[in-house]
């Protein structure tokens, strides 16, 4: 019987821990400071009360613990789906608890932090979400949480008994319910003064007054004009400088458009950090959260929801000892998200950290195996919840992948949008890049292979295309028949352990067949092999060659290959036919949850396995045909190449791009939508801009963001930012300091970020780099109170990172290009970047043709191109509003002077050596 709650503390020592050493609070209230095999003999069989318990683990030096109370598994429990930096002074900010100063300070807070959320959790135990969590935490309490006696005190029932059905959250997630088809989309436009007054509204009256935030909004409105001809979408290009205020500048004709006629505007974005950016952006135009969550829906890709089927399997009949805890949070976490999206949204990324990848890296459907209405939690999946919601929102926030994907198979499940944002326009060349190209590797063809056999042996829960289909096949011949023959016309595909069997010759006993797949994967591996430069690691590392001129070996291996994948794909489109025949000959027979089952089986088979198997075909006829002549500019660029990882192949194949990937773009995405905004910081490259030509820099923008491949005059609009990069930023070119050398490169970031007292970003061009700078400066750094993170060291994910670094002001993060792009860190907490050398773009076969082919009579200025853009977005990410302070410091005194022409206007950029640097940064910085 439940009782009154009570708070009961676990009577354990509290730790924070520096770089090898720690702060001790005893329960007893006593503070030492004490080394990390010290502190290891002390805590020796108990389980301290701690924040973040691996990264706590590697700062001290010590294998791990055996036990801990981790206040971040207790935040995780008792306040699910709230935001929370995973370190103690991001659990204060989470709390609105005072700031501890030091670590002294920090380990006193964590009891304080864990009496508030207990006693959050006493106050809420009656709340719907809260009925079964006595049962959850006491099953949780059985695989050995150490937190289970404390929360179920706070509860009001410690001797509650494990619930068998805690995990079953589905039971207690609403439904979707299918609604009348939306009515076509009206038409009306949006003019410039209705955007300003949605801005205005937006805005409030008390807002600061930025004009060029108004007349942005005027510009945009012109992307929402009616349509006068097919295939002539109204097109507004708008290069907005950082702090005009873009977001609010599109959303206000967005959302007066979407008004009007009825229909909701996706904004497409690059990163998963801006789409959450621009969702916190739209509570000033929806305060109400549940409005909110009606007129604006986030969308993404299924792999990145939690699949309730996969939560079901991993939890039937009880999940496994060492998942239970971490399934227990994300539970928790199911009951309370908004949307049930895994990667970038309201789930804490750090759950993984704690309990390994292991333990949730199966709950999203990244392989897939999704089986739509044949699943039991179908009516309450939440990508099936997001993709209702959106058409009937006013907002829809995407990305760039999900936008052109769906665009690429036809439309997708949501339909092809009528009016499109796409925010960071500067990436649109690489999203369609990757969107619109084909990799015939032994990866992706065993990827298939496992798609249509399932699990061939092992432990894997992968289903097979018999059975996803088993219930629509039943015992019909006619559908039985093509079947049987794709799953045999499978095995032709790479089977288990292939990638170890790429050095060896394909089978040539008589009584022995070789596998089609990996002769051909081989054919590839021996001519990149003899066409690699061995003095340049050969044999060692990621290696490619150009496909002509070709091997004797590989047009015949490409031969027995496409025969193969025709046998696969003959049954393949016989069974999409005969299935899609069922919906229009059985139509007054079928079920309705037949009739969406076969739709989607339908297109699985289409999407997953046909097109695929067509793009293949057709490189695979390229390899037996002529080759182009030398310098004729190709439609596409095809190339071979070999992974590698520690001395062993790991994958091998064929790759396709479009020279011009805008060009699909165009053709898919563009002319099919009625309007489209694209927008950046950065959309121009003025370091360009002729003198005799004021348009070329206009011109190249339209080339990247494939508007020149459209019928239509662009509107053209930029507006300048408004802050004063003269008086708020520096920029150092150091020229003492050699890149090559790491202990050099390494001194010279340790005395930057000491100067500067930390907030230093450094972006690195390589990780081996990143690890070697971090290995010999995180001591001499945490020493001095500067934590040290870093991606690809710290067990965390890229956002999780970022949350950190901005909730430690005094905190450094060191990362490679994903923090170079969509990081929003303003004030202190980011005042210094740091890059190790210039960002040339890597010299790879596809740059080199793209080179020759699209930079004009300049081929060196294609270059120069991409490296001032990659300078510029680095910068933007250190002066985030007006009264933000930063410098930009380059360690490569290489660095031409044409690159940073590409920074804003201003800009005071000067050229010293490591001392004056470190001296400017600091004098700089310390000014009021």
């Amino acid at each position: 019987m439940a009782s009154a709650p009570r708070l009961l503390l676990p009577d354990v020592p509290s730790l924070v821990a520096g770089f090898g050493h720690g702060v001790l609070l005893s329960p007893d209230g006593e503070v030492e400071t004490l080394p990390g095999p010290v502190i290891a003999a002390r805590l020796r069989d108990t389980a301290p009360m701690l924040v973040h318990t691996p990264s706590t683990a590697r700062r001290l030096g010590l294998p791990g613990f055996d036990a801990a109370h981790d206040l971040l598994e207790l935040f995780a429990f008792c306040r699910p789906a709230e935001p929370c930096a995973p370190t103690p002074r991001g659990l204060a900010l989470a709390l609105d608890l005072p700031q501890p100063k030091d670590d002294e300070a920090a380990a006193t807070l964590l009891p304080e932090i864990a009496t508030h959320l207990l006693r959050h959790l006493a106050e809420t135990r009656e709340a719907l979400r809260n009925r079964d969590a006595a049962g959850l935490a006491a099953r949780m309490g059985e695989a050995g949480w150490p937190w289970a006696p404390s929360v179920l005190a706070a509860l009001g029932d410690p001797a509650a008994r494990p619930m068998p059905n805690a995990y079953k959250v589905w039971r207690r997630l609403p439904e979707w319910e299918d609604t009348a088809p939306p009515p076509p989309a009206a038409s009306f436009p949006v003019e410039p003064a209705e955007a300003r007054r949605r801005l205005a509204e937006i805005l409030g009256p008390d807002a600061e007054q930025r004009p060029q935030q108004a007349d942005y909004a005027s510009a945009a409105a012109g992307a929402f004009a009616p349509r006068e001809h097919p295939g002539a979408p109204a097109l507004v290009l708008a290069e907005a400088g950082t702090g005009t205020g873009k977001t609010l500048g599109y959303i206000a004709p967005a959302s007066v458009w979407a008004e009007k006629n009825g229909a909701p505007v996706w904004i497409s974005t690059f990163t998963r950090n801006l789409q959450r950016q621009i969702d916190q952006e739209t509570a000033r135009l929806f305060p109400d959260p549940e409005e909110r969550r009606r007129r604006v829906v986030l969308r993404k890709g299924r792999e990145n929801y939690l699949c309730l089927l996969n939560l079901d399997d991993q939890t039937a009949g009880g999940p496994p000892p060492y998942a239970a805890i971490a399934l227990g949070l994300v539970a928790r976490w199911a009951l309370a998200t908004r949307d049930g999206d895994l990667l970038g949204g309201d789930f804490p990324g750090w759950i993984a950290e704690l309990f390994g990848p292991g333990a949730v890296l199966h709950l999203a459907d990244r392989r897939g195996e999704c089986i739509h209405s044949a699943c039991p939690h179908y009516k309450t999946c939440f990508v099936e919840h997001s993709i209702r919601r959106a058409k009937t929102a006013q907002i829809v926030i995407a990305n760039h992948a999900l936008v052109m994907v769906q665009a690429a198979l036809g439309g997708g499940e949501d339909g092809p949008p009528l009016r499109l944002v796409f925010d960071e326009g500067h990436h649109l060349f690489d999203a369609a890049d990757s969107a619109f190209s084909a990799d015939l590797t032994g990866a992706e063809m065993a990827e298939l292979r496992r798609w249509l056999l399932g699990a061939e042996g092992g432990r894997s829960r992968a289903r097979g295309l018999r059975r996803r289909t088993e219930e629509l096949v039943g015992d019909r011949p006619d559908l039985q028949a093509p079947l049987d023959a794709a799953l045999q016309a499978a095995r032709s595909l790479p089977a288990g352990g292939w990638a170890s069997r790429l050095p060896e010759a394909p089978a040539t006993r008589p009584d022995e067949t070789p596998n089609a797949a990996e002769a051909f994967l081989h054919a590839t591996r021996e001519q990149v092999l003899a066409r690699t430069d061995e003095a340049h690691g050969a044999g060692l590392y990621d290696s490619e060659c150009d496909l002509f001129p070709v091997t004797q070996a590989l047009p015949e291996a490409a031969q027995t290959l496409a025969r193969a994948l025709h046998r696969l794909e003959e049954p393949l489109v016989l069974l999409r036919d005969r299935f899609a025949a069922r919906l229009e000959d059985e139509a007054e027979d079928l079920e309705v949850g037949d009739r969406i089952r076969l739709e989607a089986i339908c297109r699985s088979l289409e999407n997953r396995a046909l097109r695929p198997l067509r793009a293949w075909g057709m490189m695979l006829a390229t390899v037996q045909a002529a080759p182009s002549e030398p310098g004729e500019r190709p439609t596409y660029v095809d190339w071979l190449s070999l992974e590698r990882r520690g001395g062993n192949d790991t994958d091998a194949g064929m790759h396709r791009h479009h020279l011009d990937p805008t060009e699909p773009f165009a053709q898919a995405v563009a002319a099919p939508a009625h309007g489209l905004l694209i927008t950046s910081a950065t959309l121009r490259d003025e370091a360009e801009t002729e003198e005799d030509d004021p348009e070329s820099a206009w011109r190249e923008a339209e080339a990247r963001t494939g508007a020149s491949h459209l019928p239509v005059p662009v509107i053209r609009a930029a507006m300048p930012s408004p802050f004063d990069y003269g008086a708020r930023t520096r920029c150092l070119v150091v020229t003492d300091v050699a890149k090559e050398n790491t202990g050099q490169v390494a001194a010279a970031f340790q005395a930057l970020f000491l100067s500067a007292g930390g907030g230093g970003l450094g972006l690195f061009t390589a990780i081996r780099r990143l690890r070697d700078v971090h290995a010999r400066i995180a001591g001499p750094l945490e020493e001095a109170g500067i934590p040290l993170y870093a991606q690809h060291i710290d067990a965390m994910d890229n956002s999780t990172l970022v949350d950190v670094f901005r909730a430690e002001e005094h905190a450094c993060l060191l990362g490679t290009d994903a923090m170079r792009d969509g990081v929003d860190v303003p004030g202190r907490a980011l005042r210094l970047l740091v890059f190790d050398r210039v960002p040339w773009p890597r010299p790879t076969i596809l740059h080199r043709e793209r080179r020759l082919h699209l930079s004009g009579a300049r081929p060196k200025d294609y270059d120069d191109r991409i490296a001032r853009h990659r300078l510029r977005q680095a910068f933007g990410r250190l002066i985030r509003r007006a009264d933000d302070k930063g410098v930009f410091v380059m360690l490569d005194r290489s660095c031409p002077s044409r690159l940073l022409h590409g920074l804003p206007p201003g800009v005071l950029i000067r050229r010293l050596g490591l001392a004056q640097a470190v001296a400017e940064t600091r004098d700089f910085l310390a000014e009021p």
